[in-house]
């Protein structure tokens, strides 16, 4: 019997050494996974340890820039590296919220600090080919904003989601979101979206439309790419992904959908400031700094000045319209510049970017339009903006450039192809930089100009224009311009008249004089504006007519002494006035702000009263870290000049105003409590306007006034004057100022004054007895400084 065979061994059964190298590579890959988990947690525990403390989120402190207001809250000017409006999340609109939850974090709400969905998503994306996508979530940019590097590393995407984490652990999810739209960075110098909207649309994040804020909701991803100043098109483009996102995510339905598609939006230019006041900003910024620091930068100090935004407005567009007519008057002066340009026949495209570089290095403005010329011919100008924009010049707009562009122009004055010019529209809103009307060449004025405007019995400051361009010529001429107040000086001497018994109704021989000089015993012959001698006129009628020979004779009569000592009571410095008759011409110097206050000791009934500008000073809790004083009270003790000699001297101003050389002033205005004095100074090298409305009961009378000159000082014209240039910027100012404020009743005649034979005087000299005649006996030349014989 044979033993049976051995049974065979499974077919597929792995013998003795396959087996061994499966346990093998099963255990070294469990070993690797250890080991690598154990490695991980090793460095989450190490980096755990260098994670820094929450204390910069958990006591969030934002940089926020020093802020110049106006009284009514309108912004001036900012000052520090970033600029930020930080918000309470409560006071963030939930469309601007959802907005950027849409697109950034869509399951912000649910996850904890990292999203792992949106991870894997972004893991099979990449895996299949697409494009590697960050899936950052709002927690996650939060801690890397505050804390980390953007560097793109290992490490610090671990710290990041350790951070994220630790945040979630920490704070709520609007504590999050709030740090979240307050700190990141959107483009233009913007930290936050309540910056950001002011900077791209000059609103606050509250009056957004759902079009306006998918757009900033589009910033964060890349805000120097496409943002809407640098480029408008990659901007609309993102814009159109989070509206797409909104929609889908329920945030918006598909009508505001299409209707947000379809608005379109008007971005702020770079050039357009909320209310021109750089002069007091930078007032305001110096005097914060002296105070508290360069620290200021960052802290978020509010600067509240006394400025009214309407008021200030106002100011500004009409001194520059003022000046901008009296330049028209001059001849044109030429390009500002000539740049290179590739030859004609260059392709549009290429030519467009050659002249945008070209006007990169030139200053734009938003009334005067940098361009350069593409094309000239005397009947027709192409010229590109520096914005891009092409326009066509032709008809009135070449009008006052003709010369410039004839085919024999000089050099330096004609007009070609790469001629850097200036350009602004043609129309009445084009003061305001509404962007009506043709299209005029132009040039940048070279006269300067200041306007002041205050409350006479709080001195309070409502409107402050130091110059005409603040960028192109920083001097405050508001308060640094030491100028001849000319024939505006004339009132305060007039004043003090009334003191020494020379009263309205007094008559004053406006007849030549010859004086002595420097050069001569008659080397000086003072001439009335006018050009004529009127004869014989009451004192009311010459300060009306602003007759320079009654002033000098007037001076005559009451003597040097008395009237400099007087003038002193307005705040006029003795060693700022001559010492000699010129000072009836208003020959000393004066700022227009020691005018305006001058002036304000008329309109206020007899009290000086100091300027106020900064209103209070708050840190970014609120807390009030300076306030101005109350005004202090107008009592008799303080007074500067008695009630009657004001009531009388300003029934002087309001018939200049009425019949005289500024009688425009009530005319054009349609009102009669306007009070006010011309000052034109030889050859026309100062231009004034200084006045007042009277202010109704209870209320401060409003103070105004208005120069114009060279810095060089040099002739504004042969026919120009305070009347002509002045006046107008007075009374286009007064007319928004005074809108709706009605008019007051009469004034009161005060004690000690009486009307007697159709004028007013004191009552001592109702007998008739006060100086009834001034140099009605001059025969030949004067002796300089001694009163003319007059009778009583």
């Amino acid at each position: 019997m044979t033993d049976p065979a051995p049974p065979s061994p499974p077919a597929h059964a792995p013998g003795p050494p396959l087996r061994r190298w499966l346990r093998f590579g099963l255990g070294l890959l469990l070993g690797g996974a250890l080991g690598g988990a154990l490695a991980l947690a090793v460095a989450v525990w190490q980096l755990r340890a260098e994670l820094p403390a929450l204390d910069r989120v958990t006591d969030y402190q934002p940089r926020q820039p020093l802020s110049i207001l106006t009284a009514d809250g309108a912004e001036i000017a900012q000052f520090g590296p970033e600029r930020r409006h930080y918000l309470p999340i409560n006071e963030i609109p939930k469309l601007m919220q959802d907005a950027v939850l849409a697109v950034e974090d869509t399951r912000f709400r649910e996850h904890a600090g990292i999203d792992w969905i949106g991870v894997a998503r972004a893991v099979v994306k990449f895996a299949t080919g697409g494009r590697l996508e960050g899936a950052s979530t709002i927690t996650q940019q939060v801690a890397r904003s505050f804390f980390l590097s953007a560097r793109r590393t290992p490490e610090r995407k671990l710290k990041e989601a350790l951070l994220a984490w630790e945040i979630e652990r920490t704070l709520a999810k609007d504590q999050i979101l709030a740090l979240y739209m307050n700190q990141i960075y959107l483009g233009q110098r913007a930290y936050g979206f309540g910056a950001a909207a002011q900077i791209y649309f000059g609103k606050p994040l509250s009056a957004l439309s759902i079009a306006e804020a998918a757009m900033l909701a589009g910033l964060p991803q890349n805000p120097a790419y496409a943002n809407p100043i640098t480029n408008f098109e990659r901007a609309r483009q993102r814009q159109l992904i989070v509206l797409v996102r909104m929609r889908d995510t329920g945030v918006i339905t598909p009508e505001q959908w299409a209707a947000a598609r379809a608005e379109p939006l008007k971005i702020r230019s770079p050039l357009a400031a909320g209310v021109h006041a750089e002069h007091v900003a930078e007032l305001a910024r110096r005097w914060v700094v002296e105070r508290f620091g360069t620290e200021v930068y960052a802290q978020g100090l509010r600067v509240t000045t006394t400025l009214r935004a309407a008021d200030q407005a106002a100011a500004w567009a009409q001194l520059r319209r003022g000046v901008l007519e009296h330049d028209r008057r001059q001849p044109y002066r030429g390009p500002e510049d000539r740049e290179e340009l590739p030859p004609e026949g260059t392709p549009a495209p290429e030519l467009e970017r050659a002249a945008a570089l070209a006007l990169k290095e030139h200053r734009d403005d938003e009334m005067l339009r940098l361009a350069i010329v593409l094309a000239a011919s005397p009947r027709e100008v192409l010229a590109q903006l520096a914005t891009g924009e092409q326009l066509r010049i032709s008809g009135e707009g070449l009008r006052w450039a003709q010369g410039a562009l004839a085919p024999r122009a000089r050099p330096g004055l004609a007009i070609q192809r790469g001629s850097v010019i200036r350009v602004m529209r043609q129309d009445k809103a084009a003061a305001n930089g509404k962007a009506e009307g043709a299209w005029a060449i132009t040039q940048w004025p070279e006269a300067q100009a200041a306007l002041v405007a205050l409350d006479a019995s709080s001195g309070r400051v409502r409107a402050w224009v130091g110059g005409f361009d603040f960028a192109e010529q920083n001097f405050d001429h508001v308060w640094r311009a030491w100028r001849q107040p000319g024939s505006s000086f004339k009132p305060f001497l007039y004043s003090a008249a009334l003191e020494q018994g020379v009263m309205p109704d007094t008559v004053i021989n406006d007849a030549e004089l010859a004086l002595p000089g420097a050069e001569g015993p008659t080397s000086w012959q003072p001439k009335n504006s006018d050009g004529r001698f009127d004869g014989p006129l009451r004192l009311r009628e010459a300060l009306a007519r602003s007759k320079n020979s009654v002033s000098i004779r007037l001076l005559q009569q009451i003597g040097l002494p008395a009237a400099q000592g007087w003038v002193q009571r307005f705040g006029f410095e003795p060693e700022r006035q001559p010492d000699n008759l010129t000072l009836a011409l208003g020959a000393g110097s004066s700022t227009p702000l020691q005018l305006a206050q001058a002036y304000a000791v008329l309109a206020n009934g007899g009290w000086r009263v100091d300027p106020v500008l900064v209103e209070r000073i708050t840190d970014a809790r609120g807390q009030v870290l300076y306030e101005a004083p109350p005004p202090p009270p107008l009592v008799e003790a303080e007074r500067a000049v008695p009630a009657r000699n004001v009531f009388i001297t300003n029934s002087l101003l309001n018939e200049v105003t009425r019949s005289g050389t500024a009688a425009k002033a009530q005319a054009q205005l349609g009102r009669g409590d306007l009070y006010g004095k011309t000052g034109t100074t030889n050859e026309a090298v100062d231009a004034w306007f200084a006045g007042f409305q009277a202010g109704a009961p209870g209320e401060g009378a409003l103070v105004a006034v208005v120069w114009m000159g060279y810095d060089n000082p040099q002739s504004l014209g042969d026919r120009e004057s305070g009347g002509g240039l002045a006046l107008p910027i007075w009374i286009g100012y007064m007319r928004q100022a005074l809108a709706g404020v009605p008019v007051p009743p009469t004034p009161v005649p005060p004690d000690g004054v009486q009307r007697a034979g159709g004028d007013w005087l004191y009552d001592e000299w109702a007998d008739g007895s006060y100086v009834r005649q001034i140099g009605m006996h001059d025969s030949g030349p004067l002796p300089g400084g001694t009163a003319s014989a007059g009778a009583r």
